[in-house]
């Protein structure tokens, strides 16, 4: 597997003596926020994650490799790029490594990454999920079979608030992943603490979390773990106001035909123009505070 993975030194010295290690995507640094407020986003993001105690593993696909890990001048390349830099999900790595091509990685890509390299922990804003014209479009992220089948803990905001939410959590249920709640039983909806939503079980700790996660995967019980955390109140946006932005969104998209793997950049960059860059401030500070808690569940999860 050398061949295709390059571990960070310091995370493969962590991971082999089961220290906390906290996996970070990079599509949030190349495709979700302009240049340089991406860059300093993502370089805030690691200093979160060692600040609380935990090693933070950067993840994309660089010189033909699975790089876990990226240096200060990566994530810069990444930055400065941006939507130059392709993105990859897990029907993209094979392609991109063999052609030597740079990829950014969506939350499945960074789930395969992270369970290949051994990192049990991953810290992003919000999944991917079921599209609302997904019963004619068949449109459905590739998150949701990852979360299916891969055995890494997923610490976000929620479902990204563009999606069919109800029908998220359906397919998720079908395939047995469990959506826990820190702190709350009601589902958050990214930008939002309210949905309306149920979650499957609320927890309230770290070390309940670590103690869920542990216990799912000495059963052999294989697949991931959706922890969902709620942005803290004071950065969310109002839930009826969200959802009339995210309604234009859509009815925009639907205008201009605009389909497949492009429709959630258009509508998070339409979100954030109808909302006049008040929706990218409450994505800066949810990602925060995601990976404050995934580090602190890390720790946790380190000392079983």
């Amino acid at each position: 597997m050398q061949r295709y993975i390059d571990i960070h030194p310091k995370i493969e010295d962590a991971i082999k003596n089961n220290k906390p290690v906290v996996a970070l995507e990079s599509t949030i640094i190349s495709h979700g926020m302009p240049f340089p407020k991406n860059m300093e986003t993502a370089l805030e993001v690691k200093d979160i994650v060692a600040s609380n105690g935990a090693t933070p593993a950067t993840i994309a696909i660089m010189n033909g490799k699975i790089k876990i890990g990226l240096t200060k001048e990566e994530i810069k390349y990444l930055s400065y790029e941006g939507n130059k830099i392709k993105k990859a999900s897990r029907r993209d790595i094979p392609f991109l490594i063999s052609k030597k091509i740079p990829g950014a990685t969506t939350v499945s890509s960074t789930m395969f990454a992270s369970q290949m390299a051994g990192i049990k922990i991953f810290a992003t804003g919000g999944i991917g999920g079921v599209h609302r014209d997904a019963p004619t479009s068949f449109d459905i992220s590739a998150d949701l079979q990852e979360l299916a089948r891969t055995n890494v803990a997923v610490v976000c905001a929620g479902i990204k608030s563009i999606l069919d939410l109800n029908l998220t959590l359906e397919y998720l249920e079908t395939h047995g992943v469990p959506v826990l709640g820190y702190k709350t039983s009601e589902l958050p909806a990214f930008y939002t603490q309210k949905s309306g939503l149920q979650v499957d079980y609320q927890l309230d700790t770290p070390e309940e979390i670590a103690d869920l996660l542990y216990s799912k995967w000495k059963m052999k019980l294989n697949g991931g773990v959706v922890v969902t955390n709620p942005i803290p109140k004071s950065k969310q946006l109002d839930h009826q106001y969200m959802s009339k932005i995210i309604d234009k969104a859509i009815f925009e998209a639907k205008q201009l035909e605009i389909k497949g793997k492009e429709i959630t950049p258009f509508l998070l960059k339409k979100v954030k123009d109808l909302t006049k860059g008040k929706s990218l401030i409450s994505n800066i500070e949810l990602v925060f505070n995601n990976a404050a808690l995934a580090a602190k569940i890390a720790i946790c999860y380190s000392k079983k």
